[in-house]
């Protein structure tokens, strides 16, 4: 073998160590994200309402989201910035009531979101109570040619991620959008047109 070839080898050696890396990676760290943000959380239900998990953090859990059908609880953070995803399920809006989205990546904490079926039951516990929502619809839709609308007079729960689930890149434009309304109200009608509403975008990045 010449030299040539013994670093081209080497380099293509090194190319797969870091991409096997990087894939166990990401998923230790959102293992590892979760276990911090679950002392933040028992922090907060302290009294302490800012409690950080880690001391730079710019971001606090504000709810836990179980999904009893997947045997999934994940603790969520505020703001589903590219950095926060990588930790743990990411909240869009405020959690404490109305219309609520929560986002997460297909391949750590939302893995198996396309599991669920009409019917199934989602519970949002924001500290200070625990929500039941029932899925109602799971829609498939572009980011580059929709938008999630907010319905300021809707109670409303939406999870969000990105789809097909086996996809082999990230990143890619398609959205699987679960939809649920409260468990109290499973026959809830869509919002009328003249419900006052805000629209934001699907899209988001891993970091």
């Amino acid at each position: 073998m010449t030299i040539r070839h013994r670093h081209l080898a080497a380099a293509i050696i090194a190319a797969a160590l870091f991409g096997t890396v990087h894939a166990s990676w990401v998923p230790a760290k959102a293992l590892l994200g979760q276990v911090l943000l679950e002392r933040a959380w028992q922090a907060r239900l302290a009294g302490e309402e800012t409690a950080k998990p880690w001391p730079w953090a710019d971001t606090s859990p504000v709810a836990v989201l179980s999904i009893p059908r997947l045997g999934a609880r994940h603790l969520v953070l505020q703001g589903a910035s590219g950095r926060n995803l990588a930790w743990g399920p990411a909240a869009m809006t405020p959690v404490s009531g109305g219309d609520v989205i929560i986002s997460a990546h297909r391949d750590t904490h939302f893995d198996g979101l396309n599991e669920l079926q009409p019917g199934d039951i989602l519970w949002l516990n924001d500290g200070h109570g625990a929500r039941a929502y029932r899925v109602t619809w799971l829609d498939i839709v572009d980011s580059r040619r929709q938008e999630l609308v907010l319905l300021n007079d809707r109670e409303r729960l939406t999870l969000v991620t990105c789809y097909p689930p086996n996809a082999p890149l990230a990143g890619g434009p398609l959205r699987l959008v679960v939809t649920a309304l409260p468990a109290y109200l499973p026959n809830a009608a869509p919002a009328d047109s003249d419900s006052q509403s805000n629209t934001l975008s699907l899209t988001t990045r891993r970091s």
